[in-house]
């Protein structure tokens, strides 16, 4: 600061938005069409104590901004934005509030929950508050920093060969053996060879991180002693969350990640970053002014139309960030290439992505940040996955994506849970169990959703647990939600998980209920992961991992969802591992359609079968206590060899007729490793236990 000649502040450049260091001196640049004024302060290295305040007197269309000489990396700062206080009609400007700016790369201070962050009544803010919030409000450092990629490039996985893997970064590494504990729970944890190798081993090709947004948790959470562990609150979409960097000296949160990523990368895995650009932490309009709402509120914020003062609340968190806006869809755009340019992800999973596409008649393909995306030299390479819903009217929108999109397909999830989990539970009860049809539908690929709309099957991401949910044992061990260390009377959570405990609540003795659930979480696993699309599992299910029953644990920041790597599933991660080693190697998986029409010599590439051999066709299809069929995907002699799998949910063994020549078995999820070392030719009868699938490989015979 000593070094710094305030009154030589330049009127600096409108551009790049945000604090940029070129060598010589600092820019600043603030978009806020509706400011009168902006102010830029400047702190001590703690931002503890503010050491001046200067006016930002350049100002290019909507941007402010202003250049000082001789400011170097490090400093500190933040802003304030003067204007109307005007709620009703969409204006929230107090000078008195120390507003972060939204391109902030690192983020100084342990933000605290206090009344000077609101207005006076809370409840009915409409009076300006005069209460300064610097003392507890958080600041922005300047960055410049370089790193050593040693020549790292992306994996570009293609979305053919693609499994992955979501995962928080702490919980998947906390209480890891093989990680040094100074590491654990950390992006140094995840980067290390025992975190790598885990992955590599069970085949995973790309690792899908719960945010590391620098996010806050709701003061709601903080009194009482919890914490938003997943992080889906953000406040900065330029920083990571400090929490899950080692902290060790001399390294910052930056370098960690990148050097996570490098080794990553090394391994030849993907990373992709879940986020979240649907709101932020500045919640409705009784919320806190901490960085958008001060800055220009009606710009940042979609308003509801006939009241201005309160926000359109399509993400279910009381604001929705209105992308609309072109400044607005700028800093989404400059967000994700950063983080692809100067972080080198490898794509995104974007959170209530219907949000996204809204325009103002409602969600279009050919909403303007898609259309952004798609012409953007950088982001056109990366993998793009929506969450493809919000809360809002006509907010669903499975497989309505623009082409290239990824989808979560909770079709696929929900009819898996019904075919393998609903039909276990109520046997009797017509319908729970879905049908044969729809089952089959989507194992290959849920054309319905997307070969109509000219969509690859790659593009449904194919899952039964995400974080937002049951684990895999816990869909198979409870029948109720156990949430009520979250602190909301168990009312949290989704209600109808399509879940069974398999005849007792919880963690079982008795042997009988353990091997049903071992059965189904088998049978998940296997069509999860075999069917076509990309498939995605969610950390811990192939360790037998629990979360106590808690199918809302995102407040939760301890040992109940933290992966215990001592209480492993050494069989559940075999037969996981040698599924996805089958998915890899078996070209039938492959990200094509299969037309299910007979050639010119009447072979198809796709047919359905019953038990007893013959063709499962018609009516057959639509019988709800159908539990078992057969299918033959691939066409006999041709350069690929046909597979057969065979299904049965029946509480019973089922008898099977294989057809079409020699067979050689390569999956028996009756066997508690996937096991089936056994062969037969066309003709012979082979049982398939209760609750299990087969799947076999046709053979060439030599004479």
């Amino acid at each position: 600061m000593d070094r710094l000649n305030i009154a030589s502040t330049q009127l600096g450049q409108p551009w790049p938005l945000g604090a940029h260091f070129d060598g010589q001196g600092i820019n600043f640049a603030v978009f806020s069409a509706h400011a009168q004024a902006m102010d830029l302060c400047l702190f001590d290295s703690q931002g503890t104590q503010e050491l001046a305040r200067l006016r930002l007197r350049g100002r290019t269309g909507d941007v402010w901004h202003g250049y000082l000489p001789n400011a170097q990396p490090g400093l500190v700062y933040g802003l304030r934005a003067s204007g109307p206080w005007r709620p009703d009609r969409g204006h929230r400007f107090d000078a008195s509030k120390l507003l972060l700016d939204p391109y902030a790369r690192d983020i100084v201070g342990d933000f605290i929950w206090c009344d000077e962050h609101f207005a006076p009544d809370r409840m009915h803010p409409r009076h300006l508050d005069t209460r300064d919030n610097a003392p507890t409000a958080l600041k922005a450092r300047v960055v410049h920093d370089t790193f050593d990629w040693n020549g790292d490039r992306p994996p570009s996985i293609a979305l053919s060969k693609t499994v992955i893997y979501e995962c928080h970064v702490k919980g998947f590494t906390k209480t890891h053996p093989d990680i040094p504990p100074g590491i654990r729970g950390t992006f140094a944890g995840l980067g290390h060879p025992a975190a790598i190798s885990h992955l590599k081993t069970l085949g995973i090709t790309a690792v899908s991180l719960l945010p590391v947004h620098y996010h806050l948790s709701e003061q709601r959470l903080v009194d009482m002693g919890l914490s938003n562990y997943w992080g889906y609150n953000t406040l900065g979409f330029f920083a990571l969350n400090p929490h899950l960097a080692s902290q060790h000296s001399g390294i910052s949160p930056r370098e960690e990640f990148r050097t996570m990523v490098r080794a990553l990368h090394a391994a030849g895995l993907e990373v992709i970053l879940d986020v979240v650009y649907n709101h932020t932490a500045e919640a409705d309009h009784t919320g806190p002014t901490l960085s958008f709402r001060g800055l220009d509120n009606a710009s940042y914020y979609r308003l509801v139309p006939n009241d201005l003062s309160h926000y359109e609340n399509y993400s279910g968190c009381g604001n929705t960030m209105d992308i609309r806006q072109p400044r607005v869809l700028q800093l989404v755009m400059d967000s994700l290439r950063y983080w692809v340019n100067e972080m080198h992800v490898d794509g995104f999973r974007f959170d209530l992505a219907t949000v996204l596409g809204r325009t103002d008649s409602g969600f279009s393909p050919q909403a303007p940040f898609f259309a952004a995306v798609a012409q953007d030299p950088v982001l056109c390479r990366v993998k793009m996955i929506a969450e493809p819903w919000d809360i809002g009217p006509g907010g669903y929108q499975v497989g309505q994506f623009p082409r290239g999109w990824l989808c979560w397909n909770d079709h696929f999830r929900d009819c898996l849970r019904r075919f393998w989990v609903q039909s276990v539970a109520s046997p009797l009860a017509v319908g729970s169990g879905g049908t044969l049809g729809e089952f089959a539908m989507r194992l290959c690929g849920s054309s319905d959703l997307y070969q109509a709309r000219r969509r690859e099957p790659a593009e449904s991401v194919n899952y039964i647990i995400s974080h937002d949910g049951f684990t895999l044992l816990d869909l198979l061990s409870y029948n109720h939600r156990h949430n009520l260390a979250n602190g909301e009377n168990n009312r949290d959570g989704q209600g109808n998980n399509l879940n069974f405990n398999c005849g007792f609540e919880g963690p079982s003795s008795d042997p009988t209920v353990n091997q049903l659930r071992q059965l189904l979480q088998r049978a998940l696993l296997a069509c999860n992961l075999l069917a076509q699309g990309t498939p995605m599992i969610c950390a811990g299910d192939e360790l037998g991992h629990t979360q106590a029953g808690n199918n809302n644990p995102y407040c939760q920041d301890n040992a109940s969802t933290w992966i215990d790597w001592s209480e492993v599933d050494t069989d559940l991660l075999a037969f996981t591992g040698h599924v996805i080693g089958l998915r890899h190697r078996l070209q039938p998986f492959a990200n094509l359609w299969y037309s299910g029409i007979a050639d010119a010599d009447g072979i198809y590439d796709l047919s359905w079968w019953n038990a007893d051999g013959s063709v499962l066709q018609g009516s057959a299809w639509q019988l709800p206590q159908r539990r078992a069929l057969g299918c033959l995907i691939g066409k006999p002699g041709h350069s690929s060899s046909p597979l057969l799998l065979l299904v049965n949910n029946a509480p019973h063994t089922e008898h099977f007729m294989v057809p079409h020549g020699h067979w050689q078995g390569l999956l028996d999820t009756s066997h508690p490793l996937g096991l089936a070392d056994w062969q037969g030719a066309k003709g012979f009868e082979l049982p398939i236990a209760a609750h299990s699938l087969l799947l076999l490989q046709q053979t060439v015979t030599r004479t």
